[in-house]
This record gives C-alpha cells, structure tokens and sequence, in this order.
C-alpha cells in the first residue's frame, strides 16, 4: 500500500508547477465499500468485476484503478484525482456511492483460483485492511 502513496506522491508533484495557473490536483487511494465478482472464471474468457466507493467530495473523481500482482493473488485499490483550490461539495459518508468496473481475463497458469485483495483503507494503526475473495477457475 505504501507503493499506492508514494505512486500517489510521485504524480502529485509531477502534475503542478509553480508557473502554472490550472487547476491543481493530487492522486488519492480511496476505500472500496463493496465488491461484486462473478462465483467463478472460465480460463481464457473476460469476465467484469464491479466496485463501489464512497465520494468524499465534488472534488473526487474516478482516475482509475491500481492493481499489484504476486502470482495468482492481485491486490484492487482505487484512485481517484483530488483537484484542489476549488469550491466542492463535500459529502456525508455513505451519501455519495460511485461504481465502476474493470474486465478480468482469467489465464491461470499455477494454481485453479485468484485471490483478490481489494483495499478497505487502514486501521487505527495504519495498517492496511483488505476484502479479500477468492474465485475459483474453470477450463470448460
């Protein structure tokens, strides 16, 4: 996760200059609430997953998703861009709900299952919190 903020850091820093009088904006990892996947994959075939997160102001808009693979495990976190210096609403939590989606095209090579890790944000001790599930794989 800490991958997430300095990537997060990096473009923050490359996206503003002193000179430059547009909208300034930063890159932040925002919590999946819930997550919808199919029961199981068809190897080969592209199948959708879908998320949902809260916005926690006007000001946050969907960028796009960060994904981090370890063999058959791939960690989902998504990013959004904080455009800053403007007037935004800011939202009650759990008032504002945003879904969005990507395709997965399950190609196992090692293992008859993916495990998805898809980050809930941090604990009181900053430690990162993770829904995880698991899908098995099918060769139909």
């Amino acid at each position: 996760m800490k991958k997430v903020f300095l990537l997060c850091l990096l473009f923050s820093i490359v996206s503003c200059s002193v000179e430059d009088d547009g909208p300034n904006f930063h890159y932040e990892a925002v919590p999946i609430e819930s997550v919808t996947t199919p029961d199981e994959f068809n190897l080969g075939l592209d199948h959708d997953i879908t998320v949902s997160y809260y916005r926690p102001s006007g000001c946050h808009v969907f960028n796009n998703f960060l994904f981090e693979s370890d063999g058959n495990e791939i960690t989902v976190v998504v990013v959004n861009t904080v455009y800053e210096n403007q007037e935004c609403e800011n939202y009650d939590p759990q008032e504002e709900t945003v879904d969005v989606g990507f395709s997965f095209r399950a190609n196992v090579t090692t293992a008859d299952s993916y495990i998805f890790k898809f980050w809930q944000g941090e604990d009181e001790m900053g430690n990162d919190l993770y829904y995880v599930i698991e899908v098995p794989v099918y060769n139909d």
